[in-house]
């Protein structure tokens, strides 16, 4: 496992809007800068909802990508790339379908309520079932051991888990294994012994702690080969070589970007700012947003909790702000359009080197895709590395 390795991707469906910023972009900067970070445009994953109507994926693809460089997505940090363009992700998808029970799938939340919500579209497809798959094969073909989600994209991850942990029980077994780990443990040098007796403590009276001191060990070992490093994690469990290494989920902070209707920000409400909208119409949206119903006219007091401005001030204004809003509001001090114009000058500060780091990226179209070529050579190489274990351990490998 790449246990500093992170892989995260959106669908291309749209221009990308300030809940995406808040939600998933934000967070994607922070940690290139401390992670080894793969950022994928899921193109196949937009198929599995939108397979009828496929004109706007191209488009979306190279915006959501400048979105993204604009938002500070440093291509020099963070490798930036396309799913379809690494065909190892399908050929994954393929293997583990093999050995993946359709019943784990059908269990998965997000799957019957998706059903529900989109219940206008014709989804009894193997592609929507099968997504989450998709997702395991996403993440094991770059052996990530973090993945950044919601609570809510947690059963993802422990699908994830469970598909690998059924592949190598199947497949990791070789001839020989156990002579194979201990002359591999011997390769670790000094801290060997130490390895073995963490796990005879560990396998014998189910110690948790020399468990974790083993994995530190073995975590520090820096003469050994992918293929023995793969072994002793797997032999320390007594389980067969690793060859898909369980990931782990990332929990991120909750992030309810509020819309201009006080609802999350989402394109199904039609209550978004883009990432690069023009200065003129975030003015326009935020003027019309609706406020405290209970100040019909200029003079009438309100209530900063009842207004859906009130929201944006909570992510865009400072203390000092909010306490001039809320008293000028609960006093009929201050009008509704004065309230919203520090919004306004808040997402415009936001936006503006948005606008100037995608100028670049406008006027010279051929370096977004450089970036990308580059993004998906580099994944390539590592999903090519994964492949030939697979194949090996299924037997293909001729």
């Amino acid at each position: 496992m790449f246990a500093n390795r992170i892989l995260s991707g959106m669908r291309p469906t749209g221009s990308l809007h300030l809940g995406h910023y808040h939600g998933v972009i934000k967070n994607w900067v922070e940690l290139q800068s401390s992670h080894d970070c793969y950022f994928m445009v899921a193109d196949w994953h937009a198929l599995t909802t939108n397979y009828d109507d496929v004109a706007i994926i191209e488009k979306s693809i190279w915006d959501m990508v400048i979105d993204w460089l604009a938002a500070g997505v440093d291509p020099e940090k963070a490798t930036v790339f396309i799913q379809s363009k690494v065909p190892q992700h399908a050929e994954l998808h393929l293997a583990l379908s093999m050995v993946t029970p359709l019943s784990w799938l059908e269990r998965v939340p997000t799957y019957k309520d998706q059903i529900e919500k989109l219940s206008t579209k014709d989804l009894g497809t193997y592609g929507f079932l099968g997504y989450p798959l998709l997702q395991a094969a996403d993440i094991l073909v770059y052996k990530a051991g973090l993945v950044p989600v919601g609570e809510d994209q947690v059963p993802h991850i422990e699908l994830t888990r469970e598909v690998a942990r059924r592949f190598n029980n199947l497949f990791g077994r070789e001839p020989n294994f156990d002579e194979l780990a201990q002359a591999a443990a011997k390769k670790i040098g000094k801290l060997g012994k130490q390895f073995m007796q963490q796990r005879t403590a560990y396998l014998q009276d189910g110690n948790a702690e020399a468990l974790q001191a083993a994995r530190e060990i073995l975590a520090a070992s820096q003469n050994l080969g992918v293929a023995d490093r793969e072994r002793l994690a797997g032999w320390l469990e007594n389980k067969g070589k690793t060859i898909l290494p369980e990931p782990e989920a990332k929990l991120t902070a909750a992030s309810r970007m509020p819309g201009l209707d006080g609802q999350k920000m989402s394109k199904s409400y039609g209550n978004t700012i883009t990432m690069r909208e023009s200065p003129e119409l975030v003015s326009k949206k935020v003027k019309a947003m609706p406020t405290d119903p209970a100040r019909v006219r200029r003079t009438d007091a309100g209530n900063p909790e009842k207004c859906p401005v009130w929201q944006l001030h909570q992510v865009y204004s400072d203390n000092d702000t909010r306490e001039w809003v809320k008293k000028g509001c609960t006093s009929a001090g201050i009008g509704c359009l004065e309230c919203k114009q520090p919004v306004i000058d808040g997402v415009l500060r936001e936006q503006q080197p948005m606008f100037e780091r995608a100028e670049q990226y406008l006027t010279h179209p051929d370096r977004v895709k450089e970036i990308v070529f580059e993004g998906c050579r580099r994944a390539e190489k590592v999903a090519k590395e994964t492949m030939a274990d697979v194949r090996a351990a299924m037997g293909l490998g001729f």
